[in-house]
Protein backbone atom coordinates (compact mmCIF):
# COMPACT_ATOMS: atom_id res chain seq x y z
CA UNK A 1 0.00 0.00 0.00
CA UNK A 2 1.46 3.35 -0.99
CA UNK A 3 1.73 6.31 1.32
CA UNK A 4 0.27 8.77 -1.21
CA UNK A 5 -1.90 7.81 -4.16
CA UNK A 6 -1.48 10.88 -6.36
CA UNK A 7 0.13 9.78 -9.63
CA UNK A 8 3.49 11.26 -10.60
CA UNK A 9 3.52 12.01 -14.32
CA UNK A 10 6.35 12.11 -16.82
CA UNK A 11 6.06 15.92 -16.83
CA UNK A 12 6.50 15.92 -13.06
CA UNK A 13 9.66 13.84 -13.39
CA UNK A 14 11.04 16.14 -16.09
CA UNK A 15 10.37 19.15 -13.87
CA UNK A 16 12.08 17.59 -10.84
CA UNK A 17 15.08 16.41 -12.84
CA UNK A 18 15.48 19.80 -14.46
CA UNK A 19 15.19 21.63 -11.15
CA UNK A 20 17.26 19.42 -8.86
CA UNK A 21 20.07 18.06 -11.03
CA UNK A 22 22.31 20.94 -12.05
CA UNK A 23 23.64 19.30 -15.20
CA UNK A 24 24.09 22.39 -17.40
CA UNK A 25 26.74 25.10 -17.14
CA UNK A 26 23.99 27.72 -16.96
CA UNK A 27 22.45 26.03 -13.90
CA UNK A 28 25.79 25.62 -12.14
CA UNK A 29 26.76 29.22 -12.83
CA UNK A 30 23.48 30.45 -11.39
CA UNK A 31 24.00 28.22 -8.35
CA UNK A 32 27.45 29.61 -7.54
CA UNK A 33 26.53 33.24 -8.18
CA UNK A 34 23.46 33.01 -5.94
CA UNK A 35 25.37 31.09 -3.28
CA UNK A 36 28.18 33.64 -3.07
CA UNK A 37 25.71 36.52 -2.90
CA UNK A 38 23.64 34.70 -0.28
CA UNK A 39 26.79 34.09 1.77
CA UNK A 40 27.69 37.78 1.68
CA UNK A 41 24.13 38.79 2.61
CA UNK A 42 23.94 36.23 5.42
CA UNK A 43 27.31 37.25 6.85
CA UNK A 44 26.37 40.92 6.71
CA UNK A 45 23.05 40.14 8.37
CA UNK A 46 24.73 38.22 11.17
CA UNK A 47 27.31 40.96 11.75
CA UNK A 48 24.56 43.62 11.78
CA UNK A 49 22.38 41.35 13.95
CA UNK A 50 19.56 41.90 11.45
CA UNK A 51 16.74 39.35 11.17
CA UNK A 52 15.46 40.85 7.93
CA UNK A 53 18.84 40.62 6.19
CA UNK A 54 19.39 37.03 7.31
CA UNK A 55 15.92 36.07 6.04
CA UNK A 56 16.79 37.66 2.71
CA UNK A 57 19.87 35.44 2.51
CA UNK A 58 17.71 32.38 3.19
CA UNK A 59 15.49 33.20 0.22
CA UNK A 60 18.41 33.80 -2.15
CA UNK A 61 20.46 30.79 -1.05
CA UNK A 62 20.28 27.85 -3.52
CA UNK A 63 21.69 25.13 -1.22
CA UNK A 64 18.27 23.52 -0.82
CA UNK A 65 18.42 22.42 -4.47
CA UNK A 66 21.39 19.99 -4.27
CA UNK A 67 20.22 18.77 -0.85
CA UNK A 68 16.82 17.80 -2.25
CA UNK A 69 18.67 16.56 -5.32
CA UNK A 70 20.60 14.17 -3.09
CA UNK A 71 17.33 12.71 -1.80
CA UNK A 72 15.92 12.49 -5.33
CA UNK A 73 19.11 10.81 -6.56
CA UNK A 74 18.94 8.30 -3.70
CA UNK A 75 15.36 7.40 -4.58
CA UNK A 76 16.30 6.83 -8.23
CA UNK A 77 19.60 5.21 -7.13
CA UNK A 78 21.50 7.28 -9.71
CA UNK A 79 25.07 7.28 -8.47
CA UNK A 80 26.24 10.12 -10.74
CA UNK A 81 23.58 12.52 -9.53
CA UNK A 82 24.00 11.48 -5.91
CA UNK A 83 27.72 12.17 -6.01
CA UNK A 84 27.26 15.40 -7.94
CA UNK A 85 24.65 16.73 -5.51
CA UNK A 86 26.68 15.78 -2.43
CA UNK A 87 29.79 17.46 -3.85
CA UNK A 88 27.80 20.64 -4.53
CA UNK A 89 26.54 20.69 -0.94
CA UNK A 90 30.00 20.13 0.54
CA UNK A 91 31.76 22.58 -1.79
CA UNK A 92 29.02 25.15 -1.27
CA UNK A 93 29.31 24.83 2.51
CA UNK A 94 33.08 25.35 2.35
CA UNK A 95 32.67 28.44 0.17
CA UNK A 96 30.16 30.03 2.56
CA UNK A 97 32.40 29.32 5.58
CA UNK A 98 35.39 30.87 3.82
CA UNK A 99 33.37 33.96 2.89
CA UNK A 100 32.19 34.29 6.48
CA UNK A 101 35.76 34.00 7.73
CA UNK A 102 37.13 36.54 5.25
CA UNK A 103 34.39 39.09 5.93
CA UNK A 104 34.96 38.55 9.64
CA UNK A 105 38.49 39.87 9.18
CA UNK A 106 36.99 43.21 8.15
CA UNK A 107 34.87 43.53 11.29
CA UNK A 108 36.37 45.16 14.39
CA UNK A 109 35.90 42.95 17.41
CA UNK A 110 34.70 39.36 17.70
CA UNK A 111 31.30 38.19 16.45
CA UNK A 112 30.27 35.66 19.08
CA UNK A 113 27.16 34.46 20.89
CA UNK A 114 27.71 36.67 23.93
CA UNK A 115 27.28 39.85 21.89
CA UNK A 116 25.22 38.81 18.85
CA UNK A 117 21.74 37.27 18.93
CA UNK A 118 22.08 35.85 15.39
CA UNK A 119 25.11 33.86 16.47
CA UNK A 120 23.56 32.86 19.80
CA UNK A 121 20.49 31.40 18.07
CA UNK A 122 22.61 29.11 15.89
CA UNK A 123 25.43 27.74 18.03
CA UNK A 124 23.35 25.68 20.46
CA UNK A 125 21.06 23.50 18.31
CA UNK A 126 18.46 21.41 20.11
CA UNK A 127 16.25 18.45 19.30
CA UNK A 128 13.44 20.77 18.23
CA UNK A 129 15.70 21.98 15.40
CA UNK A 130 15.82 18.43 14.06
CA UNK A 131 12.03 18.16 14.25
CA UNK A 132 11.64 21.42 12.34
CA UNK A 133 14.16 20.31 9.71
CA UNK A 134 12.36 16.98 9.21
CA UNK A 135 9.09 18.80 8.61
CA UNK A 136 10.76 21.30 6.30
CA UNK A 137 12.31 18.56 4.19
CA UNK A 138 8.91 16.87 3.86
CA UNK A 139 7.29 20.13 2.73
CA UNK A 140 10.11 20.78 0.25
CA UNK A 141 9.75 17.33 -1.34
CA UNK A 142 5.95 17.62 -1.39
CA UNK A 143 6.19 20.99 -3.15
CA UNK A 144 8.52 19.49 -5.74
CA UNK A 145 6.24 16.58 -6.57
CA UNK A 146 3.11 18.71 -6.64
CA UNK A 147 3.45 21.49 -9.17
CA UNK A 148 0.25 23.09 -7.84
CA UNK A 149 1.94 23.84 -4.49
CA UNK A 150 5.42 24.67 -5.77
CA UNK A 151 4.85 28.32 -4.83
CA UNK A 152 5.50 27.32 -1.22
CA UNK A 153 9.22 26.74 -1.89
CA UNK A 154 10.24 30.31 -0.90
CA UNK A 155 8.55 29.68 2.44
CA UNK A 156 10.49 26.44 2.78
CA UNK A 157 13.72 28.38 2.19
CA UNK A 158 12.82 30.75 5.01
CA UNK A 159 11.83 27.92 7.35
CA UNK A 160 15.18 26.15 7.13
CA UNK A 161 18.51 27.62 8.12
CA UNK A 162 21.29 26.57 5.73
CA UNK A 163 23.56 29.46 4.73
CA UNK A 164 23.31 31.54 7.97
CA UNK A 165 24.77 28.76 10.18
CA UNK A 166 27.66 28.37 7.76
CA UNK A 167 28.29 32.12 7.85
CA UNK A 168 28.30 31.85 11.65
CA UNK A 169 30.87 29.03 11.41
CA UNK A 170 33.22 31.29 9.47
CA UNK A 171 32.65 34.33 11.69
CA UNK A 172 33.14 32.45 14.95
CA UNK A 173 36.22 30.67 13.64
CA UNK A 174 37.73 34.05 12.81
CA UNK A 175 36.67 35.30 16.26
CA UNK A 176 38.52 32.46 17.99
CA UNK A 177 35.43 30.57 19.20
CA UNK A 178 35.75 27.06 17.70
CA UNK A 179 33.21 25.62 20.12
CA UNK A 180 30.54 27.93 18.75
CA UNK A 181 31.66 27.09 15.20
CA UNK A 182 31.10 23.41 15.95
CA UNK A 183 27.60 24.15 17.23
CA UNK A 184 26.66 26.09 14.08
CA UNK A 185 28.13 23.36 11.88
CA UNK A 186 26.07 20.77 13.79
CA UNK A 187 22.94 22.81 13.05
CA UNK A 188 23.76 22.81 9.34
CA UNK A 189 24.49 19.06 9.35
CA UNK A 190 21.23 18.44 11.19
CA UNK A 191 19.25 20.36 8.60
CA UNK A 192 20.95 18.59 5.69
CA UNK A 193 20.46 15.10 7.17
CA UNK A 194 16.82 15.78 8.02
CA UNK A 195 15.99 17.22 4.59
CA UNK A 196 17.59 14.29 2.77
CA UNK A 197 15.82 11.76 5.02
CA UNK A 198 12.31 13.18 4.77
CA UNK A 199 12.67 14.07 1.09
CA UNK A 200 13.63 10.47 0.39
CA UNK A 201 10.67 9.19 2.38
CA UNK A 202 8.17 11.50 0.68
CA UNK A 203 9.45 10.71 -2.83
CA UNK A 204 9.30 6.97 -2.11
CA UNK A 205 5.77 7.44 -0.77
CA UNK A 206 4.80 9.16 -4.00
CA UNK A 207 6.13 6.14 -5.94
CA UNK A 208 8.59 8.28 -7.89
CA UNK A 209 10.71 5.20 -8.64
CA UNK A 210 7.75 3.33 -10.10
CA UNK A 211 6.78 6.36 -12.17
CA UNK A 212 10.33 6.64 -13.53
CA UNK A 213 10.43 2.95 -14.41
CA UNK A 214 7.04 3.18 -16.11
CA UNK A 215 8.28 5.81 -18.56
CA UNK A 216 11.57 4.04 -19.23
CA UNK A 217 13.90 6.26 -17.20
CA UNK A 218 17.08 4.58 -15.91
CA UNK A 219 16.60 3.63 -12.27
CA UNK A 220 19.21 1.85 -10.19
CA UNK A 221 18.69 -0.63 -7.40
CA UNK A 222 17.60 0.99 -4.14
CA UNK A 223 19.22 -1.11 -1.44
CA UNK A 224 17.75 -1.38 2.06
CA UNK A 225 21.24 -0.57 3.38
CA UNK A 226 21.00 2.87 1.77
CA UNK A 227 17.81 3.67 3.65
CA UNK A 228 19.33 2.28 6.84
CA UNK A 229 22.37 4.55 6.49
CA UNK A 230 20.12 7.59 6.01
CA UNK A 231 18.22 6.71 9.17
CA UNK A 232 21.46 6.11 11.05
CA UNK A 233 22.79 9.54 10.10
CA UNK A 234 19.63 11.18 11.45
CA UNK A 235 20.01 9.21 14.69
CA UNK A 236 23.67 10.21 15.00
CA UNK A 237 22.91 13.93 14.69
CA UNK A 238 20.00 13.49 17.11
CA UNK A 239 22.33 12.30 19.89
CA UNK A 240 24.21 15.59 20.49
CA UNK A 241 20.96 17.50 19.97
CA UNK A 242 19.29 15.45 22.68
CA UNK A 243 22.20 16.07 25.03
CA UNK A 244 22.04 19.80 24.28
CA UNK A 245 18.28 19.87 24.85
CA UNK A 246 18.67 18.10 28.18
CA UNK A 247 21.31 20.64 29.21
CA UNK A 248 19.04 23.54 28.25
CA UNK A 249 16.19 22.07 30.31
CA UNK A 250 18.54 21.61 33.27
CA UNK A 251 19.83 25.18 32.98
CA UNK A 252 16.30 26.57 32.80
CA UNK A 253 15.36 24.59 35.91
CA UNK A 254 18.39 25.92 37.79
CA UNK A 255 17.63 29.52 36.79
CA UNK A 256 13.97 29.22 37.79
CA UNK A 257 15.05 27.89 41.20
CA UNK A 258 17.86 30.41 41.69
CA UNK A 259 15.94 33.53 40.58
CA UNK A 260 13.70 33.93 43.65
CA UNK A 261 16.57 32.93 45.96
CA UNK A 262 18.82 35.64 44.50
CA UNK A 263 16.02 38.22 44.64
CA UNK A 264 15.34 37.53 48.33
CA UNK A 265 19.08 37.71 49.06
CA UNK A 266 19.41 41.05 47.26
CA UNK A 267 16.29 42.50 48.88
CA UNK A 268 17.55 41.63 52.36
CA UNK A 269 20.60 43.83 51.68
CA UNK A 270 18.71 46.65 49.90
CA UNK A 271 20.11 45.56 46.55
CA UNK A 272 18.44 44.56 43.28
CA UNK A 273 19.07 41.59 40.99
CA UNK A 274 19.61 42.63 37.37
CA UNK A 275 19.95 39.22 35.74
CA UNK A 276 20.19 35.51 36.53
CA UNK A 277 21.48 33.22 33.76
CA UNK A 278 23.41 30.02 33.15
CA UNK A 279 26.56 30.30 31.04
CA UNK A 280 28.77 27.29 30.38
CA UNK A 281 27.52 25.49 33.47
CA UNK A 282 28.00 28.44 35.83
CA UNK A 283 25.12 30.32 37.45
CA UNK A 284 25.61 34.03 36.75
CA UNK A 285 23.97 36.53 39.11
CA UNK A 286 24.26 40.26 38.44
CA UNK A 287 23.16 42.70 41.15
CA UNK A 288 23.39 46.43 41.84
CA UNK A 289 22.97 48.43 45.00
CA UNK A 290 24.29 51.11 47.34
CA UNK A 291 27.47 50.72 49.40
CA UNK A 292 28.54 48.75 51.26
CA UNK A 293 28.82 45.83 48.86
CA UNK A 294 26.40 42.94 49.38
CA UNK A 295 27.81 39.81 51.02
CA UNK A 296 28.01 37.05 48.36
CA UNK A 297 28.67 34.33 50.95
CA UNK A 298 25.11 34.60 52.20
CA UNK A 299 23.87 34.04 48.64
CA UNK A 300 25.99 30.90 48.37
CA UNK A 301 24.42 29.56 51.55
CA UNK A 302 20.92 30.43 50.31
CA UNK A 303 21.58 28.59 47.04
CA UNK A 304 22.85 25.57 48.95
CA UNK A 305 19.69 25.56 51.07
CA UNK A 306 17.61 25.66 47.87
CA UNK A 307 19.22 22.45 46.61
CA UNK A 308 21.81 24.07 44.34
CA UNK A 309 24.91 23.14 46.34
CA UNK A 310 26.44 21.41 43.30
CA UNK A 311 25.96 24.41 40.99
CA UNK A 312 28.95 26.78 40.72
CA UNK A 313 27.94 30.45 40.83
CA UNK A 314 29.50 33.78 39.98
CA UNK A 315 28.17 37.08 41.33
CA UNK A 316 28.71 40.41 39.60
CA UNK A 317 28.26 43.28 42.08
CA UNK A 318 27.88 46.86 40.91
CA UNK A 319 28.20 49.14 43.91
CA UNK A 320 26.36 52.46 43.67
CA UNK A 321 23.41 51.32 41.60
CA UNK A 322 21.66 53.56 39.11
CA UNK A 323 21.33 57.33 39.06
CA UNK A 324 18.67 59.33 37.27
CA UNK A 325 19.91 62.28 35.22
CA UNK A 326 16.91 64.54 34.55
CA UNK A 327 17.01 66.61 31.35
Amino acid sequence: MTLIRTRVTDADLDRMVGRLFLDTRRQRTAFWVLLVLAAVIATAGVVADSDATVIGAMIVAPLMTPILGTGFGLVLAERRHIVGSVLLVVAGAVVVIVIGYVLGLLVPGPIVADTNSQVASRVHPELIDLVAALATGAVGAFALVRSDVSDTLPGVAIAISLVPPLAVVGLTLESGAPGQSAGALLLFATNVAAIVATATAVLIGYRVRAAAEAVGRPVGRLRPLTLAVIGLVVVLVAIPLTISSAQVIRDQSIVSTAQPVAERWAQSQSWSVVDVTMQQGVLQVAAVGPPPSADPSTLRQALNDAGLADVPARVSLVVGGFRDLPA
